[in-house]
C-alpha cells in the first residue's frame, strides 16, 4: 500500500481496496438478485438446504438453511406445496464504499402478498459478500408494507450513503444495536427503543407465556454482531440511519411434574438429547431498525420489522 502525505490536504491512501466505489453495478445486483430467487426455488422445492447455500449468509441464511433442513426430515419428498417465489419491481439501493464487506439493498415485490390494501408488502433484502471471488450472499430479509420503508439518500449519481459501524453522529452506534436491543428484551434497559410489536409488545407477550399452566418459559437473548452477522446500515433521506442487525435467543420450557411437553414437528426435526421435563429452541432474530441522528426524534430507535426463525433445540 502506497500513502501520498500532501501539505493541507493530509495523506491520501492509493490502494483499489480503499478507493470509494459502488459495491456493485446495477447489473450485478440485478443478477446476485435473480441468482438468489432461482436458488431459493430449488432448494424450496426439494427441501434441501444445500442448493441455496451459496446464496444465503448470516441471519437469513442462519434461518433459511435450518428452516430447510426440518421440512427435508418432515417431508423427504420435498415440498408438496411449492410455489415459486417471484420478486419483481426491483429497486436497489447500492452504496458507495472502501473496503470489504460491501453490500447493497435490494426492495422488492413478492408474489406472497395482495398487492393492494392492508395485506400489501415487499421485501427488503440485503446483499452482502466479503471478496471480490465470492458470490452475492442475502444477509438479511425484512417484510415490510410499502410506507414503513424509509427513503435512502443517494448523491447526483444515484448511489446510496453507507452508516460506518462505529457512527457517533447516530442516538446509537450500528455496531451496539445487538446488544442493547438484547439487553432491552431481557430487562428494558435501555429505554429508547419505541413501542411496537416487536418492542414492548414482545416483551408484555414474553411475559403473558412465562407461566402457563404446568409449564414455565424463561428467555436468554444475546448479542449476534461479528462477522457474517455484521450490522449493515444506509443513510436515511432524512439523515437518520435505517440498519439491519442479527441477535440470538433461547426459550426454555420445563414441564411441571407429570405434565408432558409437546414438541413440534419443526423443532423434533432439529432436536439434540431427550425431552424428559425440558426443551430449549435457539433462534436467530434479525431485525430493521430506523436510528435517529444524536438529538432528533426523542433519540428513540425504530424496529420495524423483524424475522425470526428457529434453528436449533436440545431437550432434557
Amino acid at each position: 500500500m502506497t500513502v501520498l502525505c500532501l501539505t493541507a490536504s493530509g495523506c491520501v491512501t492509493v490502494h483499489g481496496e480503499r478507493e470509494i466505489v459502488p459495491s456493485a453495478t446495477k447489473s450485478e445486483a440485478a443478477q446476485a438478485l435473480k441468482d438468489f430467487t432461482d436458488a431459493y426455488n430449488k432448494a424450496d422445492k426439494a427441501y434441501d438446504p444445500a442448493l441455496d447455500a451459496a446464496h444465503v449468509t448470516g441471519a437469513l441464511g442462519a434461518i433459511n438453511q435450518a428452516g430447510l433442513k426440518a421440512r427435508s426430515v418432515n417431508y423427504p419428498n420435498g415440498n408438496p406445496q411449492h410455489v415459486p417465489l417471484e420478486l419483481t419491481d426491483a429497486k436497489f439501493a447500492i452504496p458507495k464504499k472502501a473496503g470489504w464487506p460491501r453490500f447493497f439493498l435490494a426492495d422488492v415485490d413478492s408474489n406472497r402478498d395482495q398487492d393492494k390494501g392492508a395485506l400489501d408488502n415487499r421485501w427488503v433484502l440485503v446483499f452482502v459478500r466479503s471478496d471480490v471471488d465470492q458470490l452475492w450472499e442475502a444477509a438479511y430479509l425484512t417484510i415490510l408494507s410499502p410506507g414503513r420503508i424509509p427513503a435512502l439518500k443517494t448523491d447526483e449519481d444515484g448511489w446510496a450513503e453507507p452508516v460506518a459501524p462505529d457512527s457517533a453522529a447516530l442516538a446509537v452506534a450500528p455496531r451496539d444495536l445487538s446488544e442493547e436491543y438484547s439487553s432491552y428484551l431481557q430487562n428494558g434497559k435501555p429505554e429508547h427503543f419505541k413501542d411496537g410489536p416487536h418492542t414492548s409488545g414482545w416483551r408484555e407477550s414474553r411475559k403473558k407465556d412465562s407461566n402457563l399452566p404446568g409449564m414455565s418459559t424463561q428467555y436468554i437473548d444475546q448479542p449476534l454482531d461479528s462477522d457474517d452477522f455484521a450490522p449493515l446500515g444506509l443513510v436515511t433521506a432524512d439523515g437518520d440511519a435505517l440498519v439491519f442487525f442479527a441477535m440470538r435467543n433461547y426459550e426454555r420450557q420445563t414441564a411441571a411434574k407429570g405434565v408432558r411437553l409437546k414438541v413440534h414437528p419443526d423443532v423434533k426435526a432439529l432436536l439434540t438429547g431427550d425431552v424428559k421435563s425440558t426443551v430449549t429452541k435457539e433462534r436467530v432474530s434479525s431485525q430493521a431498525v430506523t436510528v435517529p441522528t444524536v438529538g432528533a426524534g426523542g433519540g428513540d430507535v425504530d424496529v420495524l420489522g423483524r424475522l425470526t426463525g428457529l434453528t436449533a433445540a436440545k431437550g432434557s
